[in-house]
């Protein structure tokens, strides 16, 4: 039986989740945001994470970022009630491996879920095509060598570091430690070989990143 976490922020979602899914896969923990996500992700290192988009803390992709640094070994299945261009491209370019919305039947969940366990990809079918053509669409994202250098967390550091973001602010924002921001941005830095916040910000105004 497939060892799953259920993450999303609303308690009666989570509940009719559990119903749902009762006697057809092992649901080892659930979370209502970032932070206890990533807490609860690590703690118990399930095969699939059933994930919510929008999550207090920096949203789905920031939950999948937190996992990837703590170097857990899990599957993530979007399950969200939005089929927005930018909620399905962000959180399959974050690294998870599939997007169903809430439409999606008890038993057709069940199929998600273990087809993504067995590393197939899987999406509801209005949004197989959709997701195919916006990767295809937007090959300049995919290919800059200095970009691709940073982490999931550390886009998201570099990003509110460019546009002016204190410490504190990016760690309350993102759920993290000041001393972690602290780490990530030298990183960036590092990384991008620039020496200020000043380059930085113009680095990422090239690219449109801001």
């Amino acid at each position: 039986m497939v060892r799953v976490v259920v993450v999303d922020d609303h308690e009666l979602v989570r509940a009719g989740v559990r119903s749902e899914l009762a006697g057809r896969v092992e649901i080892v923990g659930e979370a209502g945001d970032v932070f206890e996500a990533v807490e609860v992700i690590t703690r118990e290192r399930p095969a699939v994470v059933l994930l919510d988009v929008h999550l207090p803390g920096g949203g789905g992709p920031a939950v999948i970022a937190g996992v990837q640094e703590q170097g857990i070994e899990t599957v993530f299945l979007a399950l969200s009630v939005s089929d927005a261009a930018e909620d399905v491209v962000g959180v399959i370019r974050a690294g998870a491996r599939g997007y169903v919305t809430k439409a999606i039947s008890g038993d057709e969940l069940v199929i998600a879920i273990e087809r993504v366990a067995a590393g197939d990809a899987v999406f509801s079918p209005r949004l197989a095509g959709f997701v195919l053509d916006a990767f295809a669409a937007e090959p300049p994202q995919t290919l800059d060598p200095e970009l691709d250098r940073l982490t999931a967390r550390e886009r998201e550091v570099m990003r509110l570091l460019a546009r002016g973001y204190a410490y504190k602010e990016i760690a309350r924002r993102l759920q993290i430690s000041i001393k972690t921001v602290e780490t990530h941005a030298s990183s960036v830095l590092r990384k991008l070989q620039l020496s200020s916040r000043n380059e930085l910000a113009s680095w990422a105004a090239r690219r449109k990143l801001l």
